[in-house]
């Protein structure tokens, strides 16, 4: 019984499960558990924000307690203070201890604020310096800008996914206080041609629906803009044979009537309703996400959200891949065809000379089948998931596992067999 024990022990001690269990983080419900961030915490949502911070992994949140939200609200419209907030948003994992340990004691990390397309050179990037004596000091990365913030506290992280820290005071970058809010004096049709999107811009103007977007702008509007290529490609419509009531609903189609940036886009689930939809009318459309690309699909065909022109509350522009059809006017994509049938050749007809069995004849005598393999009684099932928060909140809540690779299963399990061999032999 001795060699027995020892089998079973070391069977259990070397049989492992490496589980990797990803967490989805909420930096509203995080931010929520405290109360000293609530109006840094309100800004995210209202800049819509929160959003973009979700859909991410590997994010660090700079958050500024209340006190130190004055300077950045004050008197600046919403879309300058998404600006700001935005530079507080790092696109890369920071905790207590990697602050403290940067190489060459200063680094520059990108932040949401490059993602925008407001940002110019290095604008969107922030300047991080270990100042020694236990400070970290944050400023904006444009040269001779001042390190006027520095690391007060760690506030919240779940491990390589999202930090929270605080700091002092706001990281303001040189101008980004000025930048003016978008209205209906934007030049829309400026910045679609710098853009790329010459054609649609022309039709824009063309049929009046330019002016339908100026109004929209001041609401919250988010447009989906063709390139140019896009028109070239098309293949199978004539967009020269549609009405001119036809070419305004495709044109509508093309815009949101609400401030919905890529990061909002990449948490819709439900259809999204556009400037054509009307009671008799849908008109809408459906994103889906892949890693960071984010595809818009309307029931006649998909395309691929290409860049960002500008994002700046509550107005955005993205330039598409492919033009958006509605199946309002050209119907829903066909079903793929069947394939054809697999031939199958006919069965061969019996030979006539050979002999017939007699009925008489024993039944001829078949082996038994083969015992059924089993494991061994008693061995694990695969161990619990490994959860690599620092906290206990929300572990139940969206967790995907990954299994370890049946390589390494199988070793161990070859392991256990040569180990168990020589104590029981």
């Amino acid at each position: 019984m001795g060699a027995l024990h020892i089998f079973l022990f070391i069977l259990i001690s070397v049989t492992v499960t490496v589980t990797v269990t990803v967490k989805a983080h909420n930096i509203t419900a995080i931010l929520n558990q405290f109360p000293e961030y609530s109006e840094f915490n309100s800004y995210l949502s209202q800049t819509k924000l929160a959003d973009e911070i979700n859909s991410r992994q590997t994010i660090t949140v700079l958050a500024l307690p209340n006190s130190a939200m004055s300077a950045v609200v004050g008197k600046h419209p919403l879309s300058v203070i998404k600006n700001v907030l935005s530079l507080h948003v790092l696109l890369d994992y920071f905790d207590g201890t990697k602050l403290h340990k940067i190489s060459d004691g200063t680094t520059l990390s990108t932040t949401l604020y490059q993602t925008t397309g407001n940002a110019n050179g290095n604008v969107g990037s922030v300047n991080i310096t270990d100042l020694k004596g236990g400070k970290v000091g944050f400023g904006s990365a444009i040269p001779n800008s001042p390190l006027a913030s520095t690391y007060t506290k760690s506030v919240k992280q779940i491990q390589y996914n999202i930090s929270v820290l605080e700091i002092s005071a706001p990281i303001i970058a040189p101008g980004i206080l000025a930048a003016p809010a978008p209205s209906g004096d934007f030049n829309i049709t400026g910045a679609l041609e710098k853009a790329g999107c010459k054609t649609f811009a022309s039709l824009l103007i063309k049929s009046g629906v330019l002016k339908t977007y100026q109004t929209a702008i001041d609401k919250g509007l988010t447009i989906f803009a063709p390139n140019d290529e896009a028109f070239k490609a098309v293949k199978g419509i004539d967009l020269d044979k549609l009405s001119s009531a036809d070419v305004v609903s495709l044109l509508q189609y093309h815009a949101v009537p609400s401030y919905t940036p890529i990061g909002t886009l990449k948490t819709k689930k439900d259809p999204i309703s556009t400037l054509a939809t009307n009671g008799a009318s849908k008109y809408d459309l459906s994103a889906s996400t892949e890693g960071d690309q984010v595809t818009l699909d309307t029931g006649v065909d998909s395309s691929r959200i290409a860049s960002t022109v500008i994002d700046s509350t509550p107005f955005c522009i993205f330039t598409v891949d492919s033009i958006l059809l509605p199946v309002e006017l050209f119907g829903k994509a066909p079903s793929p065809a069947p394939g054809p049938a697999p031939e199958t050749s006919p069965a061969p007809a019996p030979d006539a000379s050979a002999p017939t069995p007699d009925a008489s004849s024993p039944t001829p005598t078949m082996s038994p089948p083969a015992p059924p393999t089993s494991s061994p009684a008693g061995a694990p099932a695969d161990g619990p998931a490994a959860d690599s928060e620092n906290s206990t909140a929300g572990k139940k809540k969206n967790a995907g596992n990954l299994n370890t690779p049946a390589l390494l299963k199988a070793l161990l399990t070859v392991s256990v067999s040569v180990i168990a061999s020589v104590y029981l032999s």
